[in-house]
């Protein structure tokens, strides 16, 4: 995977979340601020208009790019969650002009630390860690078994949907969804919906190489 590659990752990405954002408001309507897919179409729209700058970046300007646009353009708490994800996902590959697939596992394991160094969460609270985790766990068990980059982020993918999904009958118990206590139950996690949707982005671009 090059940086090229990654560049693919992020326009299908700002593809993804600019069709959804009606989607990922209407489920934040339910549990937050309204706000998930306005915000976060916003953030990547914004990550496109660099695309022209980061052809002459290795992967790790590239991802740091996009990580501090989002922290200074995505309001709301996804801002900085995604934004320091995207960060440390830079410093993972800091040096490399390309991804073997023990590389992109240690990418999107340093993806999720950074959103649980700055959230604070853990798995079950109702958030995007819920899809994250079962993902990241999947990818490593997936390495572990020699699977190529395709399958690897497929089977992080189908976990990440698995989790966004396991969210829907949990009570939120963190950030502006924990408000509403048992009102939250009943309702998928938009920020699970939207880190399943850069995870998919990211499996379907592997399986065009």
């Amino acid at each position: 995977m090059t940086n090229q590659d990654i560049i693919r990752w992020l326009g299908l990405i700002a593809d993804t979340l600019h069709e959804n954002a009606q989607y990922l408001t209407e489920l934040d309507s339910a549990i937050g601020d309204a706000d998930h897919g306005t915000n976060m179409n916003r953030g990547f729209t914004a990550v496109r208009a660099k695309f022209a700058s980061m052809e002459a970046m290795d992967m790790a300007g590239t991802l740091r790019t996009v990580g501090s646009t989002l922290v200074s353009t995505v309001g709301g708490a996804s801002g900085p969650l995604y934004g320091t994800a995207f960060l440390r996902a830079g410093g993972a590959v800091a040096g490399k002009e390309s991804l073997t697939p023990a590389d992109l596992v240690a990418m999107l394991d340093a993806f999720l630390g950074g959103i649980v160094a700055r959230g604070k969460a853990h798995t079950g609270e109702k958030t995007m860690i819920d899809a994250l985790t079962p993902a990241v766990n999947s990818a490593k068990e997936a390495l572990a078994q020699n699977a190529s980059l395709a399958e690897i982020t497929a089977r992080a993918a189908s976990a990440a949907e698995e989790g966004m999904k396991s969210t829907i009958p949990m009570l939120a118990t963190k950030g502006r969804a924990s408000y509403l206590a048992e009102r939250s139950i009943g309702h998928q996690d938009p920020g699970a919906t939207s880190s399943w949707f850069i995870l998919r982005a990211l499996a379907v671009v592997c399986a065009q190489q």
